[in-house]
């Protein structure tokens, strides 16, 4: 007992150092004034729009597994929506957005159940004991409105329902359907700013942007799901 308890230490710890390596190389590759230029933006576009008319399938598959990855990180959604809007479109990017997601989701949601459930059932469970019940009523019913909700930390909410015993079959695909919705919507704006850029050499203005149907239609749909969210977090949460 003692023995497999120092092992789920040691690879938590190197979990935890890939976690971090990841993240120091990321920040480290580019400066915040490069990622944030519109002619390094317009360039990248041009490059990955070229490259996705030869290799359409390998940066398919590169975007995939790099979603994987960022997830499994404890990365959130919203870079990696636009992204793949920008890149691949609205339904192409949808599509591998979200089989990433839920992949890398699910992934870490193992890890979660495996390696830190113990400190995980400590720290969050008297806080979330009124969901408790509700999963055990229904799991794949309460475990979707979860994840189409959210109101919680995307990593945490990958890892959060180890506390209730979540089967792996339920998690994956209440995930796949859950944040589809939102998801979809951020990757329309995504798609949207890559046409605006496609059509201006110089950055566009803010006025612009918001003026544009690409943009204004998917962000109001989005305000609207928020506001959805917001009441059914308040039902879905109250004690």
């Amino acid at each position: 007992m003692e023995k497999s308890k120092k092992v789920k230490i040691t690879l938590g710890l190197f979990y935890l150092l890939v976690v971090s390596s990841f993240l120091y190389f990321f920040l480290s590759k580019f400066t915040f004034e490069e990622l944030t230029s519109y002619e390094f933006i317009k360039n990248n576009r041009d490059y990955f729009f070229g490259f996705k008319q030869t290799n359409l399938f390998l940066i398919s598959l590169v975007f995939l597994i790099s979603t994987i990855i960022w997830v499994v990180m404890a990365g959130f959604g919203l870079p990696a929506a636009l992204l793949a809007g920008f890149i691949f479109g609205k339904w192409l990017g949808i599509f591998v957005l979200i089989i990433g997601m839920t992949i890398g989701a699910t992934i870490l949601y193992m890890l979660g159940n495996y390696f830190f459930k113990e400190v995980i059932k400590e720290k969050f469970l008297n806080r979330f004991k009124n969901l408790e019940i509700k999963f055990k009523k229904s799991e794949f019913i309460y475990l979707l409105a979860y994840r189409f909700i959210g109101g919680i930390p995307f990593a945490l909410s990958n890892v959060l329902p180890c506390i209730f015993n979540v089967k792996v079959a339920n998690f994956f695909w209440a995930t796949l359907i859950g944040l589809t919705p939102q998801l979809f919507l951020l990757v329309s704006i995504g798609s949207g700013l890559e046409k605006i850029i496609e059509q201006n050499l110089e950055a566009p203005r803010i006025i612009d942007l918001i003026y544009s149907p690409d943009i204004y239609i998917p962000m109001l749909a989005f305000v609207a799901l928020i506001i959805i969210t917001i009441i059914a977090r308040k039902i879905f949460y109250k004690n």
